[in-house]
Order: C-alpha cells, then sequence, then structure tokens
C-alpha cells in the first residue's frame, strides 16, 4: 500500500474513533429515553451541529473504507493501477453519496 494511504486511512481512524464513541453515547441515550424515530428527527432536522458531526463521520467512513477496500481487492483480485484507483474512487464516491443523503435526510431536510 501506497504511504499516502496508509497515514490518510490512520488520520480517518483517530478521526473516527471519537465519532463513533459519540454516536455510540447518542444512540444509548436515546434508547434509555425511549425516545420514537420521529423524536429523534425531531431533535436532529435543521440543526447544523448533527450535519456537521455525522457529515464528517460520513466523509472519515468513506474515505477510511475506500482505502480499506482498495487494498482487500488488490490482495484478493490482483487488481493494479488504473483498474484498481478507478474501483477505489467508484467506492469512495458510492459511500459518499450514500452518506450523505442519509445525513441530509436526518438533519436537513
Amino acid at each position: 500500500m501506497n504511504i499516502r494511504l496508509y497515514v490518510l486511512q490512520r488520520i480517518t481512524a483517530l478521526i473516527m474513533a471519537p465519532l463513533t464513541l459519540g454516536h455510540i453515547a447518542v444512540m444509548i441515550y436515546a434508547v434509555q429515553d425511549g425516545l420514537s424515530a420521529s423524536e429523534i428527527l425531531g431533535r436532529t432536522q435543521g440543526s447544523i451541529i448533527w450535519f456537521l458531526f455525522y457529515g464528517t463521520f460520513v466523509v472519515a467512513v468513506s474515505i477510511h473504507a475506500a482505502i480499506g477496500v482498495r487494498v482487500i481487492v488488490s490482495e484478493t483480485f490482483k487488481f493494479v493501477g488504473f483498474t484498481l484507483d478507478a474501483f477505489a474512487w467508484f467506492v469512495l464516491l458510492a459511500m459518499l453519496f450514500m452518506g450523505g443523503r442519509a445525513v441530509l435526510a436526518v438533519t436537513l431536510l
């Protein structure tokens, strides 16, 4: 693996760790308080804070996963060069698109 990709994946892991703990804490709070889906959406929609929190999470996860999948595909299917890079970019863009839509649906719509 390229050293830049290695470092980038480690940086995204450092970003994801506290965001994951924050997400789990919020989910535990929501479950313990017995909040319904509509109550949760009522608290998250229109919130720039939740948009930034989950938007950052989606970007970090997308980059991290695309690099990881790139390594797995390289080792498993022996993809190299342009094919490998194109596949990794596809995974990254697909995850950004899907995650971004979810973040928008929960926070801004």
